[in-house]
């Protein structure tokens, strides 16, 4: 099966914080998988690293107050068209991620306060019939 995966749950250095969050049992799945890394803040054009963002209603907002929804919605576009080009039923996204959550993400004041919520990539993807999982909840495969 192929796998659309946040690229960063791979060990790419993609996050804002120019770090990576490699998920070793993320990882182990190319051995049975096809695994397609993306990073839709990238694809969007936003560099690493980057001011954090948040997501404000329908809004994608910085930290310092800039808003990033256009990159966003970009990166979200060009992930949702490799996963078609790809033919990908299911994507592993990093969790409470303002492009990537699919569960939870956090609540817009830069206070580290999480509520309920989907990324702009994570709730792309599932309008377009994409089952969106993340890290932690691999035995949904």
């Amino acid at each position: 099966m192929k796998i659309l995966v946040s690229a960063c749950l791979l060990g790419e250095p993609c996050r804002y914080d120019g770090e990576s969050k490699p998920n070793n049992s993320v990882i182990s799945l190319k051995e049975k998988h096809i695994l397609i890394p993306v990073c839709p803040e990238v694809l969007g054009g936003l560099k690493t690293p980057r001011i954090p963002a948040e997501v404000q209603g329908e809004r994608v907002v910085r930290a310092d107050g800039k808003d990033v929804t256009c990159e966003y919605n970009k990166g979200a576009q060009i992930a949702l068209d490799i996963a078609k080009r790809a033919g990908i039923s299911v994507a592993i996204l990093k969790s409470k991620s303002p492009s990537c959550g699919n569960k939870q993400i956090y609540d817009g004041t830069f206070s580290r306060c999480l509520i309920d919520g989907k990324g702009i990539t994570a709730r792309l993807l599932e309008e377009n019939g994409i089952k969106v999982i993340n890290e932690q909840e691999l035995t949904k495969l």
